[in-house]
């Protein structure tokens, strides 16, 4: 009824009436703007050549308008446009031209004056590296990239079971070398007070807390996690038995909740 009401205002001009709906999707934007947007797609995907890889995140507030067709399919748009173009941030990426004159913030703002609700593209990142898989989990609520410094059928099949990895497990980070220090900090702090709760002695609380800190290492690092396909080893041991020197270089995983 928007577009209708839109159209008949621009007496039948069709770039007015879409002008008229982006001047209402700023109005809408700025009312909805401390909205929640919990809602929407995630979408990976890689370039032909397979060493580079985007993932992006748009959202909206409600699960009617993420199962959209228009939604779905301005989401795989954004992520084929990011390939094409080489935009490297997400600011960036909204402002590449999405088609129509408009870039993809302003594709953004006419629909949220077509919709009514709160709509953004929240996230994008890209990995780079020899071989880059993208996974999508069905239902496209959850997805990952990851990037591995090998190349062949056998690298591939590897860094597909890796990218499911990353999506079911949500590592913090590739190793415990790449954990945030204030991550290990909370850690220590948690393990601390749990056994100063289980009334474990104040000059023990320290040891007992760096067991705690390597027990969260092996738990949520990425290539010390058990394998998902056999938890008698690492996933970096499953590469290794691959190829000696292989191993991942980067990862990057986005969820909706």
């Amino acid at each position: 009824m928007d577009c209708k009401k839109a159209l008949v205002e621009a007496e039948g001009d069709f770039d007015k009436a879409i002008e008229i709906l982006r001047k209402k999707g700023q109005k809408v934007a700025a009312k909805r703007g401390d909205r929640d947007a919990t809602e929407g797609l995630v979408f990976a995907k890689t370039d032909g050549s397979g060493k580079r890889g985007v993932i992006a995140v748009l959202s909206c507030e409600t699960d009617f308008v993420a199962k959209n067709e228009e939604f779905g399919q301005t989401v795989e748009k954004i992520v084929d446009i990011a390939l094409e173009s080489g935009a490297a941030s997400l600011d960036d990426l909204k402002s590449q031209t999405y088609g129509d004159g408009m870039s993809i913030g302003e594709k953004i703002t006419e629909m949220i004056g077509k919709i009514g609700e709160k709509i953004d593209l929240s996230a994008f990142d890209v990995v780079e590296a020899d071989t880059v898989i993208a996974y999508n989990h069905p239902g496209n609520q959850v997805a990952s990239m990851v990037g591995l410094n090998g190349e062949g059928d056998a690298v591939k099949d590897a860094g597909k079971d890796v990218a499911m990895q990353v999506a079911a497990m949500n590592p913090v980070a590739l190793d415990k070398d790449a954990v945030p220090q204030d991550v290990i900090e909370k850690e220590i702090e948690i393990g601390k007070d749990l056994a100063r709760q289980e009334g474990k002695p104040e000059d023990m609380l320290e040891k007992i807390a760096m067991g705690k800190l390597n027990k969260f290492f092996k738990e949520n690092t990425l290539l010390s996690q058990a394998y998902i396909k056999d938890n008698k080893k690492s996933v970096e041991q499953m590469l290794k038995d691959i190829d000696g020197s292989l191993t991942v270089t980067m990862f990057k995983r986005h969820a909706l909740n």
